[in-house]
């Protein structure tokens, strides 16, 4: 077996590993489909109070991306969990599934919802489009929490970066991921149609400009593993770029923050819910 073909069913292991998660009791949510931008988005209301916003990543659905977050966020927030175009319970239509588009169905989301503005969480693919959203979209999004994300693809290291585009539907075959889109999908049979779109949207460059990152004033918490596939170098350059980097004991910094996690991948990364909850909270909660 070919190297690279080695690395790429290791990757697909990887979102299996993920995807296997058992979900937590949870009690009945509220939920719908909103008509936005030719779609009609899937979304899951759980608890109550401010609104947070969940969005996943590539591949991924509310259960398998959030098991165990939405039980521990909803204790004092108002929880809605999506599935975004062609992903879960939300058919794809034919249009580039792209950041763009992502968050700016994410934004009519809310309008639909009469949701001026929110928080959003976003995992992987979902902190990108968090990302997005909030340079779009500034008035609908009031914190940002992104985890093991970028903002260019030349943040992923080389190997991530190269493999991605090459993953099929074989990869993912008796999978997790293959049965739960066989489950829940409107178009069931249209999986190796489903990774090749997604393959060839992470192939393109969806990227934000650093000066877009700069300017932008929603304060934002990086949250990453030591090893989850991001290159250190732009992890940095996103926390710079939203003012970090200073000295907190002799001047005011940032309102934005970062976590890097030991020991940590891009999978165990969202297992570390004793950990990182917390964190988002206080950030979701601070007074800046």
């Amino acid at each position: 077996m070919k190297r690279s073909d080695t690395s790429m069913r290791t990757t697909a292991a990887l979102l299996m590993t993920l995807a296997a998660t058992d979900a937590s009791a949870q009690q009945q949510p509220t939920t719908g489909y909103a008509p936005v931008n030719g779609i009609n988005m899937y979304y899951e209301i759980h608890g109550a109070g401010e609104p947070v916003v969940l969005l996943h990543g590539g591949f991924m659905t509310i259960t398998n991306n959030w098991a165990g977050w939405i039980s521990e966020l909803a204790k004092t927030r108002k929880v809605i969990a999506v599935e975004m175009q062609g992903h879960g319970r939300t058919a794809d239509v034919p249009r580039e599934i792209s950041n763009e588009n992502l968050a700016d169905d994410v934004a009519a989301l809310l309008t639909h919802l009469k949701i001026p503005q929110a928080d959003l969480i976003g995992y992987s693919m979902g902190g990108a489009v968090a990302m997005q959203c909030a340079v779009r979209h500034p008035d609908k999004v009031r914190r940002a929490v992104i985890i093991s994300s970028t903002f260019r693809r030349d943040g992923m290291i080389a190997e991530a970066r190269e493999l991605i585009p090459k993953l099929t539907a074989d990869h993912f075959k008796g999978s997790p991921i293959e049965v739960e889109y066989k489950s829940l999908s409107p178009t069931p049979d249209d999986f190796p149609k489903f990774v090749q779109r997604m393959a060839a949207s992470a192939a393109k460059a969806n990227d934000l400009e650093a000066d877009q990152l700069k300017v932008n004033t929603t304060p934002m918490f990086f949250i990453h593993g030591d090893a989850d596939g991001i290159r250190l170098a732009h992890i940095a350059e996103m926390f710079r770029l939203k003012g970090g980097e200073v000295h907190g004991d002799m001047k005011r910094r940032s309102a934005s923050r970062l976590a890097i996690l030991p020991d940590t991948t891009h999978v165990t990364l969202m297992r570390r819910i004793p950990i990182i909850v917390p964190m988002v909270n206080d950030f979701l909660d601070g007074k800046f």
